[in-house]
């Protein structure tokens, strides 16, 4: 997903463009985005994945800035360019969702993207045997409903094998990247 991001912005556009990581994890698509020339803060939840995405960063002669926070109650530091986020926005409880997506609306800049992953109710999945009692699924259209006054760039429903855990299941999935009015 992140090097969808590289067919929205022209490549002499991209330095000094901001993005937060929603959900770095360890760092991987942040390193990327960085090593391409954007300015990337990753935020996650976990310090330990924060530092293996700095590390990971040194590693590939590149920077990043982490800060840790619950996506559930973040607050952006800043206005970015684009947010980015995939396998974090299912841990965003329904009551917070309005919340969170206003606040990240917001907090991006004229023109800027959002481009994000949700797991979504889909009537042929069940949902995922390592499931955790603080993950909620998305019902099917309600990603894009966050977004009906933004520009829909790409759009797209999925389902997918997975194996995590050792338990092999499938997964629905809703991609959305949209773009802000200028």
């Amino acid at each position: 997903l992140a090097q969808r991001i590289l067919g929205y912005i022209p490549k002499d556009q991209i330095h000094g463009k901001k993005v937060i990581d929603i959900g770095a994890g360890e760092g991987r698509d942040s390193v990327f985005l960085a090593k391409h020339g954007f300015d990337v803060l990753a935020m996650d939840v976990a310090p330990a994945g924060l530092a293996k995405a700095k590390k990971l960063a040194s590693e590939m002669n590149t920077t990043i800035r982490t800060v840790e926070g619950d996506v559930n109650h973040f607050i952006l530091p800043h206005s970015v360019d684009i947010i980015y986020s995939i396998g974090t926005l299912q841990y965003i409880h329904p009551r917070n969702r309005m919340q969170q997506f206003n606040h990240f609306k917001e907090n991006t800049l004229p023109d800027g993207l959002n481009v994000l992953f949700a797991f979504i109710e889909h009537p042929d999945i069940e949902i995922a045997p390592d499931w955790g009692k603080n993950e909620y699924l998305y019902q099917r259209n309600e990603l894009q409903n966050y977004y009906v006054d933004w520009e829909t760039l790409f759009t797209e429903e999925m389902i997918f094998d997975c194996n995590s855990s050792g338990i092999p299941h499938r997964h629905a999935a809703r991609i959305l990247i949209t773009r802000k009015p200028s």
